[in-house]
């Protein structure tokens, strides 16, 4: 099971719907083999904040997305604690030129990439980033081709 705790401090609300972005984070752990009960932690933040995160944590002064910190393999009430996601829902407004139903879908790839990233996916190497996309069309059941932003 996935305990996703979520807090939005963006002015932006209503862009999520709780009980589907845990459906989605199950269905990927189960993907991925985990069978042990799990928590997460995710922030909608706006562009300055995750600027300065993403200044302070990849030396690049820009906003962006996603950002997802992995933590230890800690255990917290008999959960296992995998990391926060952070999403600036102003980047998601910007990319989706305000279409909610698109920033509904932005949001869910956005934290279906940061949850992989929390165990343990990455996309430096090209054969990495392919696979790293083909699970998150197959998560999100789209096309390969809308699985990833270049």
């Amino acid at each position: 099971m996935l305990f996703l705790d979520i807090q939005n401090n963006s002015p932006l609300k209503r862009l999520y719907r709780h009980r589907d972005l845990v459906e989605l984070g199950e269905a990927i752990c189960e993907g991925e083999g985990i069978n042990v009960d799990m928590e997460v932690s995710l922030l909608f933040c706006d562009d300055p904040f995750i600027q300065e995160l993403n200044l302070q944590y990849r030396g690049k002064d820009e906003p962006t997305d996603v950002l997802s910190f992995q933590q230890e393999r800690l255990e917290h009430e008999g959960l296992i604690v995998l990391g926060d996601i952070v999403i600036s829902l102003e980047t998601v407004q910007r990319f989706c030129n305000n279409d909610r139903a698109a920033m509904r879908d932005e949001i869910r790839l956005l934290f279906c990439h940061g949850l992989l990233h929390l165990l343990g996916c990455t996309h430096k190497k090209k054969s990495d980033r392919e696979i790293m996309v083909s699970k998150q069309a197959r998560y999100l059941g789209i096309e390969v081709d809308q699985a990833w932003h270049s």
